[in-house]
């Protein structure tokens, strides 16, 4: 049976190459597996190592096609499109994933646990020094991701979602490929679509990935920005999957804002504003503590107020253009 991987991609230089070596360690066999990676005409060097790749690991079938609206989903229809496989295995370009990872992936779908089946992510810096440790360790913590259960699962069970995911082609078939008007949250909103069929998602901690977070808190925060944004497009389209957590950063957000107009006329509630993010950052740092890692609550805050502000924003933006 061939599988597919699929990889949508851009500018990926620094990892490219790591992902391509985990899947050539894959112990599924590698002549029964194909990559296809969808790039947005990367302007750095990632082509030049899938090219030296290919040259030094002919026995790897890995082809690169032009993703010429340089956006995940967009990516990823074009993948499936050029893949032959029976089963598409989706990963990230900034992922490895564990040696048996296809494996299980693969004998998941067989024992139809699941219609989509993915693990949890080990997640790692993406760059060396205490700010991109510091953003892997938040992207790790409760109090920064929730109870994402791709996190933390320890247990095989029936979720809501999981990151990448493996599925058969006839999935595809049946309720379509990824929403192109979403250029963030296109996982969750694809098994959504999964779930109203009579589909299930299956987590099995067992299968394992590698996830780099992000280097820097700039990137860190147009990253969850861009989440919160279209994280309220898709609520949009599905209010019944709002879950209570998701309110706490617009809320933080909108407090915030409420304290800091309201002390431009009445100075006493500047300090009621200092008080409430004394109270926040004594949580992080609290937190930080324990982990020993003093650069979590800026990595904790910068996900919070980034997630908070986009979903907000693109409250505002979906407001305005309803109303004209």
């Amino acid at each position: 049976m061939l599988i597919s991987i699929i990889v949508p991609c851009l500018n990926e230089e620094k990892t490219i190459r790591i992902l391509l070596d985990a899947i050539l360690a894959q112990t599924y066999p590698v002549l029964k597996m194909e990559v296809v990676i969808a790039d947005g005409f990367s302007e750095d060097n990632t082509r030049v190592e899938v090219a030296a790749f290919q040259d030094e690991n002919p026995a790897l079938d890995v082809k690169v096609i032009d993703s010429p609206e340089r956006n995940i989903p967009a990516g990823l229809n074009l993948a499936i499109n050029a893949a032959r496989g029976e089963i598409i295995v989706r990963l990230d370009a900034h992922s490895a994933p564990a040696p048996d990872y296809v494996e299980r992936c693969v004998n998941a779908l067989n024992a139809d646990l699941g219609d989509n089946v993915g693990g949890v992510w080990d997640i790692r810096p993406g760059a060396e020094g205490w700010v991109a440790a510091s953003i892997a360790a938040a992207a790790a913590h409760p109090l920064g991701v929730g109870d994402a259960l791709y996190r933390h699962a320890t247990q095989a069970q029936i979720v809501d979602t999981v990151p990448f995911g493996a599925f058969r082609r006839e999935l595809i078939e049946r309720i379509g490929l990824f929403d192109e008007t979403l250029l963030a949250n296109e996982d969750y909103e694809f098994n959504v679509r999964i779930r109203q069929s009579g589909g299930k998602i299956w987590l099995d901690p067992a299968i394992r990935s590698v996830y780099f977070a992000r280097p820097t808190f700039a990137r860190l925060a147009k990253q969850y920005f861009n989440y919160g944004f279209w994280k309220w497009k898709m609520l949009q389209r599905y209010p019944s999957t709002l879950r209570w957590r998701q309110f706490l950063p617009p809320v933080f957000v909108l407090s915030l804002l409420f304290w800091l107009i309201l002390g431009a006329f009445f100075p006493l509630f500047f300090l009621v504003l200092v008080l409430e993010l004394f109270l926040y950052f004594f949580i992080l740092f609290f937190a930080a503590l324990r982990k020993r890692m003093l650069g979590l609550p800026i990595a904790i805050a910068t996900m919070h107020i980034s997630w908070g502000s986009g979903l907000l924003w693109s409250t505002l933006t979906s407001f305005r253009v309803n109303n004209g």
